[in-house]
């Protein structure tokens, strides 16, 4: 496998940046997902996921032109999983040099309370996120390990970061402020950051659309349901409340991530049980949630055992949509005034049993569900009546557009 100085170097291409492609690059500690995708258009040239890195067997998907082609080796770091990356576009396509991408746009997922908005890497920003790696300590060593083998792999690439959190900058004190004390607020940074930002900010633009309005002049509640679940308040373009906190638990029930619970909890198991504050935190991100209620953390297995009669599934989906109504109520009232609710991300986009059950239960907001709509929804559609007072979408995400949006944005200035 050619490594990555062996390959022909990719530089910017000419012409209008803002349309240009960008190289997005989302990744983890032990996976890293890319696409390839235009930023005027979103059209996507090619995708990719290169799983188990470190593990004993690695694995690599390249879909391009509707093909997937895969490929199983080991991959024993990032390095070498951004030498995988170059050598699966250098032989599926399309090819790097000619296509001439004019960023590398990184996903980050907690930027902390230091980055606002998108920046372009450099030795300081990286700097910056090693410092941060405590408050995401799950997610961040990945974001990092990806940005350092990618600026070595892709040296004349500008490259840039695009942050989870950084859309909710906008949230006013009240929201985000803990009433904890004041050294831990000043010292340790501890307040609520909100995440999925790319996501709730691609959704409520293309929701303001689809009401033939401008986004400055809507307000919509965005529901991002997948195995990681979030919802925000969006008042004209700005994010000013999330359901997620400090950490990426908080909230909405998900995959194997239990949201909100009474902060007495880990202080309780300590003294019922003797866990330690690594096991809770294992407990917390790795074993709760779905996992927990209904054994599985795929809501697509659940929602298949709900069917056949699953009392612990029944149980898991109702849990998830009573915490859906709460969150949602909560968020409407802080907005005052609610053009459209927007149902995204996996769960979001491919359960219509579960949009019902929320929708019925906001009622009380004005919305009306047109059924028929609801159960053949695909792509961008209205699930509520035309005469609904609160109207209600679903909307395919796109994050990777968003992030290259966001980065070509940044280096035209815009």
């Amino acid at each position: 496998m050619p490594g990555a100085q062996d390959e022909t170097p990719v530089t910017g291409g000419a012409g209008d940046v803002s349309e240009g492609p960008v190289l997005v690059i989302n990744a983890g500690s032990s996976s890293l997902k890319y696409q390839l995708v235009l930023a005027g258009s979103g059209e996507s040239l090619a995708t990719g996921l290169i799983e188990r890195i470190g593990l004993d067997q690695g694995r690599a998907r390249h879909t391009v032109d509707g093909r997937e082609h895969v490929l199983e080796q080991e991959i024993t770091d990032h390095a070498a999983a951004f030498a995988v990356l170059t050598a699966q576009f250098a032989e599926h396509g399309p090819d790097l040099a000619q296509a001439s991408p004019v960023a590398v746009g990184h996903r980050v997922v907690h930027g902390g309370a230091k980055f606002a908005s998108t920046v372009l890497i450099d030795d300081d920003v990286l700097e910056t996120l090693r410092r941060l790696v405590p408050l995401a300590p799950l997610h961040n060593p990945g974001n990092i390990a990806g940005i350092e083998t990618a600026l070595q792999t892709f040296p004349d690439l500008p490259q840039v970061a695009v942050f989870d959190t950084a859309f909710h900058q906008t949230m006013p004190p009240a929201a985000y402020t803990y009433a904890v004390p004041l050294s831990w607020r000043q010292t340790f940074n501890i307040r609520a950051y909100g995440f999925h930002g790319t996501s709730h900010a691609y959704v409520a633009r293309r929701t303001a659309g689809l009401l033939g309005k401008s986004v400055e002049d809507t307000n919509v509640v965005v529901l991002h349901l997948g195995n990681g679940a979030s919802a925000c308040a969006v008042q004209g373009g700005q994010s000013v409340d999330t359901s997620m906190g400090l950490s990426p638990l908080g909230g909405l029930v998900m995959g194997t991530r239990p949201g909100d619970l009474d902060p007495g909890l880990p202080a309780h198991m300590s003294r019922v049980s003797g866990m330690t504050l690594p096991e809770f935190d294992h407990a917390l991100n790795k074993e709760s949630g779905l996992k927990a209620l209904a054994g599985d953390s795929d809501f697509r297995e659940v929602m298949q055992r709900r069917a056949a009669g699953d009392p612990g599934a029944e149980l898991a989906f109702d849990v998830v949509v009573h915490r859906l109504v709460r969150h949602l109520g909560a968020l409407a009232l802080v907005l005052g005034r609610i053009d459209a609710i927007a149902f995204t991300a996996g769960i979001g986009e491919n359960t219509p049993e579960l949009r019902a059950a929320v929708l019925e239960r906001a009622a009380l907001l004005g919305v009306e569900v047109d059924v028929s709509a609801n159960e053949s929804a695909s792509g961008e559609t209205r699930i509520s009546t035309a005469d609904s007072a609160v109207a209600a979408f679903v909307v395919p995400t796109n994050e990777e557009w968003e992030i290259a949006r966001e980065a070509t944005q940044l280096l035209a200035g815009t």
